[in-house]
């Protein structure tokens, strides 16, 4: 399947196409709450589920609004972190996959986004953003998880989490060298393109 992202990536700077992996992860993520939603019914995860889901739009126009402050355009991606993950781990057949799932995706996003605000030729606005939308993925983090671990009793213990977080984790480990890897193919590609 050839890959691609969706705008004309020779009118993206490195900067621009970067932005929009960030922007597509948090669209995705947005639709992964959307499934747990479905699950979890009870007023304290509804709450929670509610603030992520917010959170998680309100990255992703956090994104988009930077990219066009830097000229660029918001762009669908094709082949980003949550599609390549979702081939590769298939469908959640149940809450605790999907408890699973996300905090894997969630830890993935924080780790980016520190590495990225840790660059040092960041500009201020974009490092505002990084460190704005990486404050909320601790708190996403200390959430998803503790439901995880109050659910394992239900769901096969704590052994049976580890399994899974595990499973989880090595896909996760895959799937982001390929997205590495074709992020730097993109960048090689447009290198020159005025930021």
């Amino acid at each position: 399947m050839a890959e691609r992202v969706t705008a004309d990536p020779t009118n993206q700077s490195p900067l621009l196409l970067t932005l929009n992996f960030y922007r597509d992860a948090e669209l995705q993520g947005a639709r992964l709450l959307l499934n747990l939603h479905r699950h979890l019914r009870d007023a304290d995860s509804q709450m929670k589920l509610t603030r992520h889901l917010a959170d998680e739009a309100r990255h992703a126009w956090l994104w988009t609004q930077r990219i066009c402050d830097l000229g660029g355009t918001p762009a669908a991606v094709a082949s980003g972190y949550q599609r390549r993950m979702g081939q590769k781990a298939g469908v959640p057949s149940n809450v605790t996959e999907l408890l699973a799932l996300t905090l894997v995706a969630e830890k993935r996003a924080l780790e980016r986004y520190r590495a990225h605000a840790a660059r040092p030729d960041v500009d201020a606005d974009t490092l505002g953003v990084l460190n704005a939308v990486a404050r909320d993925e601790g708190w996403h983090l200390g959430w998803v998880e503790a439901k995880l671990r109050e659910l394992s009793s239900s769901c096969g213990g704590a052994e049976r989490v580890e399994e899974l977080l595990e499973r989880y984790g090595a896909i996760d480990r895959e799937v982001y060298a390929g997205l590495e890897a074709y992020e730097s193919f993109l960048v090689e590609s447009v290198k020159g393109v005025p930021q």
